[in-house]
């Protein structure tokens, strides 16, 4: 992210007006690139990318195969389709992080983002913890207790283990919350 708070959004859609309209509502609250077509996405595409609202239906180079080559490129993106095309099974190998269907208000963009972005700090939270508990759990297997007790590189180890679990179970019931609300919304529509 450019900033504490300024994630990068790439906004992609083949009909101008629309791609600007999204990024007016995007634009207070993160930085906004945005692209009229598949091959101009590509290009605007890089590691610096956050989230990317992607159109299915372009007529260059269509929003599944973007979707199939920022994969390819592995790049850490999270990748929202924001399209007027209803889900359908054809979406069942489709590696995004979130389908929306058009019309979708600015309000509804900037929760998605916010969600996407909640996701991907967890995903980097959890991969953290993962390392720092692998460390911890070779310094445990291989050391004496006096020796990891007498460890101050142990004790702040641990400590961050310990600091890192608190965020992903706060972090955890955050967004199972946004996605219990989510649910109900639908059901309401």
């Amino acid at each position: 992210m450019t900033g504490p708070e300024r994630a990068v959004v790439l906004i992609v859609d083949d009909e101008p007006a629309v791609a600007d309209s999204y990024a007016a509502h995007v634009r207070e609250t993160h930085a906004v690139r945005t692209a009229y077509g598949g091959e101009e996405a590509l290009e605007k595409l890089d590691e610096d990318v956050d989230v990317v609202l992607l159109d299915r239906r372009m007529p260059d180079l269509v929003g599944d195969e973007v979707l199939e080559t920022i994969r390819e490129r592995g790049l850490d993106a999270r990748v929202a389709m924001v399209t007027a095309v209803d889900a359908d099974f054809d979406i069942v190998d489709m590696e995004f992080d979130d389908y929306v269907v058009k019309p979708v208000t600015g309000a509804e963009l900037l929760e998605t983002i916010d969600r996407l972005l909640r996701c991907a700090e967890y995903e980097r939270t959890l991969r953290e913890y993962y390392r720092v508990t692998r460390t911890y759990v070779a310094l445990e297997s291989t050391k004496e207790q006096a020796e990891l007790d007498d460890s101050e590189e142990f004790r702040q180890l641990e400590s961050r283990r310990g600091e890192l679990r608190d965020s992903l179970s706060t972090a955890a019931e955050s967004l199972a919350d946004d996605d219990f609300e989510a649910l109900f919304r639908d059901l309401e529509d």
